[in-house]
């Protein structure tokens, strides 16, 4: 397999994987909006969202991950993802500042997906394996 191929590869592997990780993530607001609620109020100051504007969120986040997902417009689906995963991991100061505290310890996993997404965006006209752009 040659070097082009095997980062093609590598590419496709980060998409989907990020993509697992953010459609789980998205789907939470379906199944538990009062989770996804929460999250927000903890981390992002917002309170008082009811569970349809979390239907709502949740869907725009569903057709950008599908697009995502897709490979397409990719400075604008991947710089998306990219954004919504660089403000969940800064929001989340607090719990890099006690790493053993409770179960703040799994927080450090959003670096590498961070890296993951950066290098996404930064290689995405590199990314054509099963891409639609």
């Amino acid at each position: 397999m040659g070097h082009d191929k095997k980062l093609q590869l590598s590419l496709l592997l980060l998409r989907v994987t990020v993509f697992v990780v953010m459609f789980m993530w998205t789907i939470d607001k379906f199944i538990n909006p009062g989770h996804a609620a929460q999250v927000y109020k903890s981390f992002y100051y917002i309170a008082g969202l009811e569970s349809v504007v979390m239907y709502v969120i949740g869907a725009i986040e569903m057709i950008i991950l599908v697009l995502f997902l897709a490979a397409y417009k990719k400075t604008y689906t991947y710089g998306a993802v990219l954004i919504f995963h660089a403000v969940s991991t800064l929001s989340s100061f607090n719990q890099y500042l006690t790493p053993f505290a409770g179960g703040h310890l799994l927080f450090f996993a959003a670096w590498p997906m961070l890296a993951a997404c950066i290098t996404l965006f930064l290689l995405r006209d590199r990314d054509k394996m099963l891409s639609v752009s």
